[in-house]
């Protein structure tokens, strides 16, 4: 029998059955305790699995890597800050976290953006739901489908070869000439940026939808009756009132351009100057084999993502305490 097979069964019936397993038997251990302790251990019990599994494969792994970093390619020796002094004096390691900074600023900036306007027009039209359907349909695709979907997009010939890529065809038939979409400095970071905005904006619209629908229809009616155009009826009421909103999809949008990888290394594995650090950390950890550097770049990507977590977690307990 084919191991795989044997594996997708212990996930698929095996962990369910031990999970149902852990349960009777808990529950059996608590009959023995006396009543007025099983309401305090019930709980505990419940919530042991999940900690097990949170410790095992969240807490371990991140403690061993923050281990692995101080220590030498073959993690033998402790080597200190050597691999953070690499990261910051390398021209690869800068330029990747460059490459993040882009999709930091105009990844999230577009998604949200577009998500926002979108969300704002398709509310007032009949066939919401469809325009709604049509831009959402992106986000089912995986990632390493659209960047295969794009690296056909963007494809280019060298002229005079005639141009397969759907964009290079459009602009030789005004009459300019092809552009090596992925792989000119001055288009490819860019190229791929707009991949994932293609991706993620329909993410941005349904969320932002949800929350304009939570907004009073007969407050923005009186706005209108006072006078108030349209524009000043978006950003005097509807925007402010969305900003929490804005907010968490800005957060969720943050974390997602800094752990960027999956399209850009379909589309051009890093190369041409578009390593960002989740392709930086791959070539450190399966290419290289250097597991000192790869663990330092990961160390690092944890603690860029820290402040927008707490961030984000501070702003709904505020949220939560005005309510």
């Amino acid at each position: 029998m084919d191991p795989r097979l044997t594996t997708a069964a212990v996930v698929v019936f095996g962990i369910p059955a031990i999970l149902v397993g852990y349960i009777i038997v808990a529950e059996q251990i608590l009959k023995l305790v006396p009543k007025r302790l099983q309401g305090r251990l019930r709980p505990v019990l419940w919530i042991l699995p999940a900690f097990m599994f949170l410790v095992a494969f969240l807490i371990y792994p991140t403690i061993n890597t923050i281990i692995l970093s101080f220590q030498d390619r073959a993690s033998r020796e402790f080597v200190g800050l050597d691999n953070y002094e690499y990261f910051f004096t390398n021209n690869n390691t800068l330029s990747a976290l460059k490459n993040n900074g882009l999709w930091l600023v105009f990844f999230t900036g577009f998604v949200v953006g577009l998500g926002l306007l979108i969300a704002v027009l398709v509310d007032r039209v009949r066939y919401e739901s469809v325009a709604k359907s049509v831009i959402f349909v992106p986000l089912a695709i995986s990632f390493v489908a659209a960047g295969v979907i794009w690296s056909f997009m963007y494809a280019y010939q060298t002229p005079p070869a005639p141009q397969t890529g759907s964009l290079n065809a459009v602009v030789t038939a005004v009459g300019l000439q092809p552009i090596p979409w992925t792989v000119n400095n001055a288009t490819n970071n860019f190229a791929l940026i707009f991949v994932g905005v293609w991706m993620w904006t329909g993410f941005a619209m349904v969320i932002l939808s949800a929350g304009l629908k939570g907004i009073s229809t007969e407050l923005l009616e009186a706005a209108r009756v006072d006078g108030a155009n349209e524009l000043q009826v978006f950003r005097r009421i509807i925007l402010p009132l969305l900003m929490p909103t804005i907010f968490v999809v800005a957060t969720t949008m943050v974390i997602t351009a800094l752990k960027a990888f999956d399209i850009v290394y379909v589309m051009t594995g890093g190369n041409f100057g578009t390593d960002v650090i989740g392709t930086l950390w791959y070539q450190e950890r399966f290419v290289n084999r250097d597991a000192g550097a790869a663990s330092a770049v990961a160390v690092l990507l944890i603690l860029t993502i820290i402040p927008v977590m707490v961030l984000n977690i501070r702003r709904f307990q505020a949220q939560e305490a005005t309510r």
